[in-house]
């Protein structure tokens, strides 16, 4: 992997500590601010939604921007989202923060995934996008805890000023290690790369993103309260749990990111699949501290274990648009991250309690599946036409090509 690609990852951490940390954070946010925890909730949401909507905007805001500044300018207002949502006197304006972070956070999952994925080949990209997803990992295995312990002992604003630390930490990496990235012989062209939404494979990767997401966040945004509430821990089992979760996180990115460019389909399905069992034992056993822990860990591996897979494959299937590509993952992972902690919220709201969140998260992680196998089935169908027609080329005398709609990906 090329240097630009770990210092990306590295950079990752920081997003996605902000992004992740205020599962551990909702009751002291709560208390503070005078929400309930469902409301307290809908501060993930608002990152989800600014994330959905920035991606596609700012990809295309800087779609013939230097990549590297566009990289260091996008770090930069993120790190002042912290600052703002540290500062906070309200709701509200802690929500608008929430808000602006995320926008400059799409455009740098967008931007940084467009260049992780232009600096290796395309049997690498699987790995590649590990790399940068293993520093959403790593956020979950220290940042995300780290956040609910000084949450616990400092105060929840002391979490954003932690972020925003490491933010500037990122900003200056990235300055010192990425050199300048060379333009472009042809300049991306709008035009050109938006015709990638015309296809119905792009269209059912966005749907099988954005419910495997949603799957584990509707839970994953109330474990907090189902910990201390349903399984009866201390609070200050809650940073151990999540950096559990985040240690199976860790661990899904590697195995799922080296396993998925050779067998792309097989890691989506075994993955999603999976989850929906874990998240209908979690359901079903969550009044039990054991089982709600080791449950936590096992589903940090099987969600993040099809996240490296689930980048590839939009990007095989938008290889003509490299930065749409970018924006539309991150857009349809955050559809997913808005969805779920909303679908949660009603849940709870209407009195079916936390643990029922699983309940919902297993339907999406089943529908997840079920987007997947469909794509699978029309990959095969594209591939056996393209074989038709290179036989069909090759009997008028011409040498048989091989389909470039069409990745060669195993199961």
């Amino acid at each position: 992997m090329p240097l630009a690609v770990y210092v990306l990852g590295t950079s990752v951490f920081a997003l996605g500590t902000s992004e992740f940390m205020l599962s551990g954070l909702l009751p002291p946010i709560a208390d503070d601010m005078q929400v309930s925890i469902p409301q307290a909730g809908l501060l993930i949401s608002a990152f989800a939604i600014g994330m959905v909507v920035g991606a596609p905007l700012l990809a295309v805001a800087t779609l013939r921007l230097p990549r590297r500044a566009t990289l260091l300018a996008l770090l930069a207002v993120f790190g002042a989202g912290q600052v703002a949502g540290a500062l906070a006197p309200t709701y509200g304006v802690l929500f608008a923060s929430r808000v602006v972070s995320a926008l400059a956070c799409a455009g740098f999952w967008a931007v940084g995934a467009a260049v992780a994925i232009a600096t290796v080949p395309v049997t690498a990209r699987a790995r590649a996008m590990g790399v940068m997803i293993g520093g959403l990992s790593v956020a979950n295995v220290v940042g995300v805890p780290a956040g609910a312990f000084l949450g616990e002992h400092l105060g929840w604003r002391a979490a954003f000023w932690a972020v925003g630390a490491a933010s500037a930490l990122a900003l200056v990496g990235i300055a010192a290690l990425i050199p300048p990235i060379p333009r472009p012989a042809e300049l991306p062209r709008l035009g050109i790369e938006i015709r990638i939404y015309r296809d119905r494979q792009l269209w059912l990767s966005v749907t099988a993103i954005a419910l495997s997401a949603g799957s584990v966040i509707c839970l994953f945004s109330y474990l907090s309260p189902v910990l201390t509430e349903v399984a009866g821990l201390d609070d200050g089992w809650v940073p151990t749990v999540l950096a559990l979760f985040g240690v199976g996180a860790l661990v899904g990115t590697t195995v799922g990111g080296r396993i998925a460019d050779a067998h792309l389909f097989g890691v989506m399905i075994f993955g999603t699949t999976v989850t929906a069992v874990l998240l209908a034992c979690f359901a079903l056993l969550s009044q039990y501290a054991v089982a709600a822990v080791g449950l936590s860990l096992l589903l940090g591996f099987s969600a993040f274990s099809t996240a490296p897979a689930l980048n590839a494959r939009m990007f095989n299937v938008a290889g003509a648009a490299p930065t749409l590509a970018g924006a539309t993952t991150t857009a349809a992972f955050n559809v997913g991250n808005t969805g779920g902690p909303w679908v949660g919220g009603t849940i709870i709201d209407a009195g079916f309690g936390y643990a029922a969140t699983a309940w919902a998260g297993a339907a999406m992680a089943v529908a997840s599946t079920v987007a997947v196998t469909v794509s699978l089935r029309r990959h095969r169908a594209d591939a056996r036409r393209g074989a038709q027609d290179g036989l069909t080329v090759a009997s008028g005398a011409a040498t048989p090509q091989p389909s470039a709609a069409v990745p060669p990906h195993g199961y």
